[in-house]
């Protein structure tokens, strides 16, 4: 039955994709040739250690003025504190902080070969066409960057977003509009089902929502990588239409979705599997493929969705899946098109970093390294770059913020309605470009939140 189901999903894409075609509203978007055409395969510079520029991609500098109104704006321990910041030479004197709240995690941002190729395609075509992908804004550069993502993802077609935010927004879109396209008038109250881990990622949410207020489609909310409770609720739904929604790697507490166990459930269940890779990119599997590649499952996900904007260190989104959904998104995913293709610049920066990426992979190590060092430091269990701190009230987060930002950490607090209330937190992200002197400087600072931290989960153990 689930490979019937499984099946079924592929003929529902191709009967609503035929349903566009009748009514001439099946879309693609055809490129505008801008020369020189880059080369997707050409040697990009690449080296075998750390650059000076990688460390420009974790030390930032706020100038004084801006610097003194951000602690003034996070509470202080006292009234001397505040009295202290207020006699300091912060007004003239920029402050050097080290970066722990960014998402370039591999530090290709500021890479030389990424650089050269966004200043090259500037001086060539500026920001390039200005329009939407299905107007006049694809050019032989965007066409070039989805075949290079789609390899990444080992899927046949790939399809790119302004963000990552409207990727999502656009595969939900595109899902959401297949009852209408099949039916005029759908003899089943919630056509589509969709299953969406409880922390899913706020533009998954809005997605969600979006095609519930479009399409007669219906939420369940699991538990956080609660497999036992996603079976009961698939076990229990009698809609057959079944889509299942998870980050990957969840970018508030750092840790992976169950891919394996999902995979399993996909063959019992006959479920869509859509992720968000958008913090494993780069950074998960030998080539960089993600978590799909990290867990061996890639073939088993059928809709993949990812951002430039991480460890790619560019901008923009993208979603790695079939010919039939590619088209279906051209055709309805709103967010993709109603929007202003990705500048040319970015396009070509994004295809320099994910060739350096791929190449450089002492990146990937490196930064799984520093994982193992803040683990080592700290005790803390840790399974990614992301390590959540949690300290619990507003008041508690923003003043151990200021600690960290007088100690020379850029760290900020997360707050409600980022997380819930009384689970604020520091959110810190490791980057291939931090040292391990950098660690041990970070943990020594973080030392009364990870002693407290530690104490907590050793009680919570003997429970």
């Amino acid at each position: 039955m689930s490979q019937l189901q499984l099946s079924q999903w592929d003929s529902w894409v191709d009967r609503a994709l035929s349903q566009l075609a009748s009514k001439r509203l099946l879309r693609s978007a055809r490129p505008i040739s801008l020369s020189p055409t880059p080369d997707l395969d050409v040697d990009v510079q690449t080296f075998d250690r750390p650059g000076p520029w990688d460390r420009s991609s974790v030390q930032v500098a706020l100038d004084g003025p801006t610097f003194r109104q951000w602690l003034s704006d996070l509470p202080s321990a006292s009234d001397a504190d505040a009295d202290a910041d207020s006699n300091s030479d912060s007004d003239t004197n920029p402050q050097k902080l080290l970066l722990f709240s960014g998402n370039d995690y591999l530090g290709l941002s500021s890479h030389p070969a990424v650089s050269q190729a966004a200043s090259k395609a500037a001086q060539a075509h500026g920001m390039g066409p200005r329009g939407s992908a299905l107007i006049s804004g694809y050019t032989n550069y965007h066409a070039l960057l989805e075949l290079s993502l789609a390899r990444l993802k080992q899927k046949d077609h790939c399809i790119l977003c302004p963000t990552g935010f409207a990727a999502n927004m656009a595969f939900l879109t595109a899902l959401a509009s297949i009852p209408s396209l099949l039916s005029p008038t759908p003899s089943a109250p919630h056509p589509i089902a969709i299953f969406s881990d409880q922390l899913n990622h706020a533009s998954i949410i809005d997605g969600i929502r979006l095609a519930e207020r479009q399409s007669h489609a219906k939420l369940f909310v699991y538990r956080h990588s609660d497999m036992l409770h996603l079976h009961s609720l698939l076990s229990t739904c009698s809609i057959t239409m079944k889509v299942v929604i998870t980050d990957s790697l969840f970018s508030m507490d750092g840790d992976f979705a169950p891919l394996t166990q999902l995979v399993e459930l996909r063959k019992k269940h006959g479920f869509l599997l859509a992720i968000d890779d958008a913090h494993a990119t780069l950074v998960c599997g030998e080539n960089g493929g993600g978590a799909g590649e990290y867990f061996g499952c890639e073939k088993d996900i059928d809709i993949c969705i990812g951002t430039l904007s991480k460890a790619v260190g560019c901008h923009g989104g993208f979603i790695a899946t079939s010919k039939r959904w590619k088209s279906l998104i051209q055709s309805r995913g709103r967010s993709f098109i109603f929007s202003t293709t990705i500048p040319v610049p970015v396009v070509a920066a994004s295809l320099a970093a994910i060739s350096v990426g791929r190449r450089e992979r002492w990146r990937r190590r490196a930064i799984w390294r520093r994982v193992q060092d803040f683990y080592s430091l700290s005790g803390l269990p840790i399974s990614s770059p992301i390590i959540s701190i949690i300290v619990g009230t507003e008041e508690a987060a923003l003043s151990a913020s200021r600690h960290l930002l007088k100690s020379g950490f850029h760290v900020t607090a997360i707050r409600p309605p980022t997380v819930a209330p009384n689970s604020c937190r520091l959110r810190i992200t490791l980057s291939a470009a931090h040292t391990v002197d950098d660690i041990k400087k970070l943990v020594a600072t973080l030392s009364p939140w990870i002693t407290t931290l530690n104490s907590n989960l050793l009680e919570f153990s003997k429970l």
